[in-house]
This record gives structure tokens, sequence and C-alpha cells, in this order.
């Protein structure tokens, strides 16, 4: 993955389908052949419509617009929470004792709620990746499944990512509720010792990993908001950086607010 992960908005939806071509999307919703957010699939399906003699004399159709627009209507007739009634055959149902993610006092656990599902759709989740270790928006659970050692993995599609990215990650290890970043005024907040979600910024990519707080220069604050100086030491490979508050999120849970 070496595209900056989104925050702060959603991919936006390509609006400039004729009608025809959004009718045909439609029924293939219905009754689909492939798998519809494939990067094959939606392919072909932008092919046909930039081939088109409806779309003389318009921009042609990207993959990647075709794909954002399923995306969008099956996320519309879906919730972002992970189902936990339609399971596979070949899986167990994931009981209702196994947490979301660890530690976290925002939402309630699934464990001790007395056999009552909370409701998790309004609720924004991150989960981190095996191909880098960084944390990225989860876009929607897709299906669970149980190891061998009886641990709980899900499988999860990014934010700004196809499914080609999909990746099964550990329900305990690996998911979390979303990091929230912090504002000018809660430079305060943050302490020696505390850990954070940092931004890592490189020339080729922009990422967001785990770091712990190791030094902190207050300054004085001035129009354009916070000017403190943290020194954060990553947790993948204990790297240290000075950053500023801007790239720095409050990972819920782990400190107070």
């Amino acid at each position: 993955m070496d595209r900056l992960r989104p925050r702060q908005r959603e991919r936006l939806v390509f609006s400039g389908f004729t009608k025809a071509e959004i009718e045909k999307m439609e029924k293939l919703l219905v009754e689909p052949t492939e798998p519809l957010q494939s990067k094959e699939f939606c392919q072909k399906i932008a092919r046909s419509f930039s081939a088109s003699s409806a779309r003389a004399g318009k921009s042609i159709v990207k993959w990647t617009e075709v794909q954002s627009w399923f995306a969008a209507r099956l996320k519309e007739s879906t919730s972002k929470a992970p189902s936990f009634t339609d399971t596979p055959k070949d899986q167990s149902p994931i009981p209702e004792t196994c947490p979301l993610h660890n530690g976290h006092q925002g939402s309630q656990n699934l464990k001790g709620m007395g056999g009552k599902i909370p409701d998790l759709s309004e609720l924004k989740f991150e989960a981190k990746s095996s191909k880098d270790g960084a944390w990225y928006d989860v876009d929607m659970f897709l299906t669970h499944r149980f190891l061998s050692s009886g641990e709980a993995e899900v499988r999860v599609r990014f934010v700004g990512f196809g499914a080609e990215d999909d990746e099964w990650v550990n329900v305990k290890k690996a998911v979390r509720e979303r990091s929230i970043p912090f504002e000018h005024s809660e430079c305060n907040k943050v302490t020696i010792g505390d850990l954070v979600l940092c931004l890592q910024e490189r020339r080729d990519q922009s990422i967001y990993y785990d770091a712990h707080v190791v030094k902190i220069e207050r300054k004085t604050h001035d129009i354009r908001g916070c000017r403190c100086l943290f020194l954060i030491r990553y947790n993948h490979d204990n790297s240290e950086e000075r950053v500023r508050l801007r790239r720095l999120c409050y990972i819920p849970g782990q400190q107070s607010r």
C-alpha cells in the first residue's frame, strides 16, 4: 500500500454516467456475473462504456469510477459493521464475547452484554495492515473466521483501496476504533509516554504508524495554532522524529481527554 491513507474524506463518486450506463450497472447489482468491485470486471465495464456510440464527444470512463459507483451503491444497501448472522457453512459464528478491538473505552465491548449485540454501524474502525505495519481506515468488514488457535480474524476492505488490497487481520490485535486527530487546543492533553498514531511523512508516501511520545517542547501558540514540538519514537522501527501536533492522532482508550 503506497498511497496516503484518507482520513478526512471518502472517495468521490463519479457522476458523469449516462442514463443507459447507470441502468446497466443497476442490473449488474441485481444479477452480478463477476465480483462487482474487482479491477478486471470494472475495467471491462469501463471499456464497453467508453467505446459506446452514446459516449461520443464525452470523456472516457475510468475503471476506478465504475468501481467507486459500485462501492457507493453496495454501501447504501449494507452496513459497514461486520455481519454476525450471515456465517459461511465452513465457519463458526463469532461469539458474543469476542470484542472487536482491545481495551478502548469509547464504546462498549461485546463481552458482558448479556446476549445483546450493540449497534456498531455508527462506529468507524481502523485496521493494521500486515504488509507495512501501518494503520488504515476500514471501509467494511467482509467476513470472519477462526484460526486453529481459537483467535478470530476478519477480512477488511480499506477506505480508498480495492478488493486486491483486502486483508485478513486479527480482531484483537489489529482492529480498533478509529483514531482522532488532535485539535490545536488539545496539545496539553499529550504527555510523555503516551501511545499515539503519527503520520509519517516521506518523499514517496505518508502513512500512519503507532508511536510513543518521548519528549515535548512546549512553545507559545500563534495565529497558525499549536507550535509545540513532540519527539516521538515509532514502534515499528524505533526511529525517532520531531513532529507538530497536526500529525498526531488520539487513540481511543489510550489516554484520557
